[in-house]
C-alpha cells in the first residue's frame, strides 16, 4: 500500500533474523529488531505507563515471550524506577511461551544458566514462534530476579483464549497476545498464582495481524435468498 518492498524468506524466524543481521553488518544497514538496544529503551516505557496508570506497582507483570524483548525491557524499566526511588519493589515478571516454542520456559524449569535454542519451533502463534530468542538471557534474569514464573500454553489454549477475549471482553488480539492471558488462566488453575494478585497482562498484537487464524475460527456466513421468508427462517423467527 505504501510502496514498501516485502521479501518473504523460505525458512523460520530465526533463520530470517540471521540473514538480516548479516546483511546489516556487511552493508551498513540499520536493524530494528529487538537485538537493537534502542528498541528496548522504547519498550521499557510499557512499565512506566503501567505504573503511571495504576499509581502503584502490580504484584505480577505477564507477557508473551518470543524474542524476549518485551519482558527484558519492561524489567529494565522497573529497575530504573526502583533506582530512582519511585518504587520500592519489583513486580514478579512472568513469561508465557507456546508449548511448541519454549526455550526460555525450559531453561527456567531445568535451572539452566543459558537458553538452549529450539531447532524447529512450532506453534500457531507466529509472533512467538522463535527458537533462539536474542534477549533470552535477559529474560531469564528478569524472571529469576523478581521471583517470577515461566509457563507454556498449548495452541488449543491460545485459540480458546483468543475467542474468549473477543466474545467476552470485546478485545481482538492475535494468537501470541492471547498466550499471555491463557498463561494466567493456566497458572491460576494450577495454583501457581493467587487469584487476588494485582496483575498486568500485556497483549501485544492486534487481531488483524493474523487474519487467517481469525477466519478459520469463525463460522461461515449463512447465505439466503433475497426474500423476507428466507431471512426469517435463518433467524429462526
Amino acid at each position: 500500500m505504501h510502496g514498501a518492498k516485502v521479501i518473504s524468506i523460505r525458512g523460520n524466524f530465526d533463520r530470517a533474523l540471521e540473514m538480516v543481521h548479516d546483511l546489516c553488518l556487511t552493508h551498513g544497514l540499520y536493524l530494528l529488531n529487538s537485538i537493537n538496544p534502542y528498541r528496548l529503551e522504547g519498550q521499557k516505557t510499557i512499565g512506566f505507563e503501567a505504573f503511571d496508570q495504576l499509581g502503584e506497582i502490580p504484584d505480577r507483570f505477564v507477557l508473551p515471550v518470543g524474542n524476549a524483548g518485551n519482558i527484558s525491557a519492561v524489567y529494565k524499566g522497573f529497575l530504573e524506577l526502583q533506582e530512582l526511588d519511585f518504587i520500592d519493589r519489583l513486580p514478579m515478571m512472568t513469561g508465557i511461551q507456546a508449548q511448541g516454542s519454549s526455550p526460555v520456559v525450559r531453561a527456567i524449569r531445568e535451572n539452566l544458566p543459558v537458553v538452549i535454542p529450539d531447532a524447529n519451533p512450532e506453534t500457531i502463534a507466529t509472533a512467538i514462534r522463535i527458537g533462539a530468542p536474542v534477549n533470552a538471557e535477559k529474560a531469564l534474569t528478569a524472571i529469576r530476579m523478581t521471583g517470577g514464573l515461566a509457563e507454556t500454553v498449548t495452541d488449543e489454549e491460545i485459540l480458546s483464549m483468543q475467542r474468549d477475549l473477543a466474545r467476552k471482553e470485546g478485545i481482538g488480539v492475535e494468537p501470541a497476545s492471547a498466550a499471555s492471558v491463557a498463561g494466567i488462566r493456566k497458572l491460576v488453575e494450577m495454583g501457581m498464582i493467587d487469584r487476588n494478585e494485582k496483575i498486568v497482562c500485556v497483549v501485544t498484537g492486534h487481531l488483524l495481524k493474523d487474519p487467517e487464524t481469525v477466519i478459520k475460527q469463525c463460522e461461515p456466513p449463512t447465505e439466503i435468498d433475497a426474500d423476507l421468508p428466507s431471512l426469517l427462517s435463518a433467524l429462526h423467527l
